[in-house]
């Protein structure tokens, strides 16, 4: 496999397509919003000179990572690359549009792989005529940094399907987990509850963002309080993974605090818009 598609340049996608040139792919980067696409290779470039700029990295590295990021705002240029990971935003009814989309215009053998947090891969793979090409590749935010990928084989997912993601996710120099396509899949069954939790906490007065995120970082000894750390994924992101997992399950113990429901519709969704439990 030598070109990857990224549909979506949102943080996730952004960040996917850096690592994924930095190991040497050819990266074929989509959105229909041009002016998303420019900002989101910007970003890449200004934070590739800042590497620069501290020394951990060569001018010349600069531009052998970015000349592999090609730009497209139109869907049909994704049909050459062999692996196509959508990051939009986490709604089925939008992933399913987009993989419909991708199955109509992708060539055989072509995997169509998701970002997704939370939702079925069975039920987006059942959007295309070629469910046993489609998987979860379940990414880490900040993805340069996260170094575990959780990989999701749907119900119709095929091994060799699942072995080519595998080797994928090894190439960008990721450890992975094998998880089962549950909503929330593995990782987040655990890490979403400690989140809506400690925002309860917040809710009930029960302590500030700072004592709440000391107490499990010092207690825990966590790299980063659950609060900061939803700041970090998005509080939007946050709520629709709750949501999806509270719909699927049933169970009380998914249910998004009113703060969290609040925040978002108060446009306060994290670090990306300046505002979430903390100030940015």
């Amino acid at each position: 496999m030598n070109t990857i598609g990224i549909a979506g340049t949102g943080v996730m996608g952004t960040d996917i397509a850096h690592i994924t040139a930095d190991a040497g792919f050819s990266v074929i980067m989509y959105d229909k919003d041009h002016t998303k696409l420019r900002s989101a290779y910007s970003t890449i470039d200004n934070r590739l000179k800042r590497y620069v700029d501290r020394g951990t990295m060569d001018i010349t590295r600069v531009s052998e990572i970015t000349s592999l990021i090609k730009l497209h705002d139109d869907i049909r240029d994704l049909c050459e690359a062999e692996i196509i990971i959508e990051c939009v935003t986490e709604d089925i009814d939008i992933k399913k549009n987009l993989v419909s989309q991708l199955d109509e215009i992708c060539k055989g053998g072509s995997i169509l792989a998701s970002n997704t947090s939370s939702i079925s891969i069975t039920e987006i793979a059942s959007a295309t005529n070629h469910p046993e090409s489609v998987i979860g590749i379940h990414f880490m935010n900040p993805v340069r940094v996260m170094k575990l990928v959780e990989i999701v084989p749907g119900l119709t997912t095929t091994r060799e399907t699942f072995e080519i993601a595998r080797d994928f996710v090894k190439k960008l120099g990721k450890d992975y987990v094998e998880s089962r396509d549950f909503p929330g899949f593995s990782l987040n069954r655990i890490l979403y509850p400690m989140i809506n939790e400690a925002i309860w906490l917040l809710f009930e007065n029960a302590g500030t963002p700072e004592s709440i995120d000391k107490l499990l970082k010092i207690g825990l000894n966590l790299p980063q309080g659950p609060l900061a750390l939803a700041d970090m994924i998005g509080l939007d992101i946050v709520l629709a993974i709750g949501e999806q997992m509270f719909m699927s399950y049933g169970d009380t113990k998914y249910r998004p605090c009113p703060l969290l429901r609040q925040y978002v519709s108060a446009g306060y969704l994290g670090a990306k818009s300046g505002r979430g439990f903390y100030r940015y």
